[in-house]
Formats: C-alpha cells, structure tokens, sequence
C-alpha cells in the first residue's frame, strides 16, 4: 500500500495523515487483549498518571498512563510493528528506509475513565536527540477515540514553524496562555478515529489530548519511526535502545 501523490502532499503540509480501517478488527483485538492484562497486573515498565504531572499518588491507587517498551513485552506488539502494509507508507513520508527506535514512544497508552490527566500541548521530540527530525510517530486507535474520551488534537502545519523558548512553558509545553500561541490553538483540528484507524504524524507537530470523561477506558497504541539515515545523537537516551530496520 501507498499515499497518493495528493496524500503524501497533505501529509506534508499538515504534518499527519489518518488511515482509516488501516488494522482489522481482530488485530486490534489481539493487541488490546494483551494490553489490558498487563494494565491489569501493572506490569512494568510502567508511567503512571502522577509521574507525568509531577505529583505523589497512593501506591494503591497508582493509575498506568502507559506501558512502557512494548516491542519486548510480546510477539503480537511486536508483529504490528514491524507490519510490512505500512513500510512503504513509511518510506514515503520519511524518504528514507524506516527504522523503528525503541528508544521513544514503543508504548501502549492510556486515558483511564476519571482518573486520566489531559495532555497539554507538545512536540514529541522535545526530549529526543537525533541528527534531524526526520521522525514520525505511529498510533494505531484500539477502539473508538473522540472528544469525550480524549482523541488526538493537532495543529496543522506546525511541524514547519519556528518557535522561540518564551512560547513553552515547563517542560517544554506549548504555553496555552501566552498571547501569541492562542490564535494558532484556536486553528486546531480534532477529528474522530474508529477501531484499526492509523494516524502518522511528524515528530515536530504540535499535539494535544483532553483526559477521559467517560466510563471506559481508552488504549491506544504507538510507536515512532526514524529514516535510516537520521542517526542517534552519541551518549544520549536516544542511543540508548535498539533499531529496528524495516527493509
């Protein structure tokens, strides 16, 4: 399978393109079954909710965001990974041969019903250390996502804007409340994704989700993709993990 011409121009315009019914229903549901135990059991490595906003939580309340290193956890992450339907999907958008970092993302995510914090505004390679930012991320919806349970927001275009550091708050969020960056969120799009819907977006484009305001819990799966010539910077976490060529 491959993008368009008219997809691939969208995709770079935009900074994300959306598959949609991109994974079968019994895929998801493999992935999801496997998921599900190891939020269950807490199987690390884990991020929990209070980790990521930076705040202590009872030891017998801890909330999973995400299960962390999935690519070794089993065959079936693994499998959706290194999927052969997307490769050339992959090396379109990157121009380059793709190459899986274990290093970052390699995640299942969740927003848990209730106890889910939303995510703010963030390029994902604010903490990676490569030698450009050819780097796109997979995720891969496991059931239904929209407003209500926290989908995906973006901004389009924004992986090709020049920000300066008064435009981030701590930790490198994009500030929801300096002047300037409140008519660019105001142009964000929000869509709706369904079971085995794929969105690829670049590691410079400015995301966001809301947390899960209903009874269920919302998983997601995503892993990130780097072009073969785009190396890891030395002596970095970046370095740190395995690649996973995807000839």
């Amino acid at each position: 399978m491959k993008l368009s011409d008219y997809e691939l121009s969208q995709f770079n315009k935009d900074g994300f393109i959306i598959l949609r019914r991109f994974a079968d229903s019994q895929s998801c549901e493999r992935i999801l079954d496997i998921a599900k135990a190891h939020l269950k059991h807490k199987i690390a490595p884990i991020e929990t909710e209070s980790e990521y906003i930076g705040e202590d939580e009872d030891s017998l309340r801890v909330t999973v965001r995400r299960l962390r290193q999935v690519y070794d956890r089993d065959i079936v992450f693994r499998e959706w990974m290194e999927c052969d339907k997307i490769r050339p999907i992959l090396n379109q958008v990157l121009g380059d041969t793709p190459m899986i970092t274990l290093a970052h993302h390699n995640s299942i995510m969740t927003k848990m019903p209730h106890t889910s914090t939303q995510t703010s505004w963030h390029q994902d390679i604010r903490y990676w250390h490569f030698e450009s930012d050819n780097l796109v991320s997979i995720w891969l919806a496991l059931d239904d996502e929209n407003a209500e349970n926290g989908v995906l927001e973006f901004i389009a275009g924004s992986h090709k804007m020049a920000f300066g550091s008064e435009q981030f708050e701590d930790k490198q969020y994009f500030s929801s409340t300096h002047k300037p960056n409140q008519e660019l969120i105001e142009s964000s799009t929000q869509t709706t994704l369904q079971k085995g819907d794929v969105v690829i977006f670049h590691s410079k484009l400015l995301h966001r989700a809301n947390k899960n305001r209903t009874d269920k819990a919302k998983i997601s799966f995503v892993y990130t993709v780097k072009g073969e010539k785009n190396l890891a910077l030395a002596n970095s976490r970046s370095s740190s993990y395995k690649e996973i060529i995807l000839s």
